[in-house]
């Protein structure tokens, strides 16, 4: 059985979710493993340090991102970075958690802005449409390393419910408004949605040869609209950048 109680990850609160099974004790496993990897040390300098770690990271990849890359990119010693971090795996895994946090954040800034349920759809495609290279880099670095990385793909699995709660969120408003004529259940449309959208991130990380972003745009909300039964709702011009 799951619950949530709060749980510090940095300097943000967040949901902690208490996982376990039969004959095991549920712990704040995510918790305790931050309380121990995230210091303070730093302060404001900090942050400009996770920034430079972002963009090693997106750069490099996540096993070639190394103490030595940061202190050149960032004109930070390597000894203060260890004092930042402690090591070099929980300086790489706290710049990839404060990058998704401000992701997510950044989609509920975006979701919150438009009071329309398909506006706000669209709005949200068009955020995640026009992220930069080294945002879409850093976003396969982190799913790639939650594979492989227990403490990752719990928090992984926490950020996925709150990147997807913004679509989610506006697919229902929409049908209890009855703006919307759902084909299928809001929950399955919401996972087509962010699956197509992922799935152009990894093909454009990997430069594929495919469709152009304002083409797959127009292909999607097309689908959109379909599974919506809004066929008549403008999706707008926003411009999407070929990067």
């Amino acid at each position: 059985m799951n619950a949530a109680s709060p749980c510090r990850y940095g300097d943000t609160v967040s949901p902690c979710r208490l996982t376990g099974s039969a004959g095991t004790t549920p712990s704040h496993r995510r918790c305790d493993a931050m309380a121990i990897r995230t210091r303070r040390a730093g302060g404001a300098k900090r942050i400009v340090v996770l920034e430079a770690v972002a963009g090693v990271l997106a750069a490099r990849g996540y096993e070639n991102t190394r103490f030595t890359d940061v202190s050149a990119a960032s004109g930070v010693a390597i000894s203060t970075l260890q004092n930042y971090f402690g090591s070099r795996e929980d300086m790489v895994i706290e710049a990839m958690e404060v990058f998704t946090d401000r992701e997510v954040n950044a989609l509920g800034a975006v979701a919150a802005a438009e009071a329309d349920p398909w506006r706000r759809l669209v709005a949200l495609v068009d955020r995640s449409l026009n992220n930069s290279e080294s945002t879409r880099q850093i976003l396969v670095e982190f799913w790639r390393s939650a594979m492989r990385d227990d403490d990752l793909r719990d928090y992984s699995a926490e950020v996925q419910l709150r990147y997807r709660a913004p679509f989610l969120a506006a697919v229902r408003e929409g049908s209890e408004r009855g703006e919307f004529r759902l084909a299928h259940d809001a929950e399955a449309v919401t996972d087509f949605l962010l699956s197509a959208l992922a799935g152009l991130i990894i093909s454009r990380v990997q430069h594929h040869s495919t469709t152009s972003p304002a083409e797959f745009r127009d292909v999607l909300l097309t689908q959109l609209r379909l599974m919506l039964g809004v066929e008549g709702r403008p999706s707008g011009t926003r411009k999407i950048e070929d990067r």
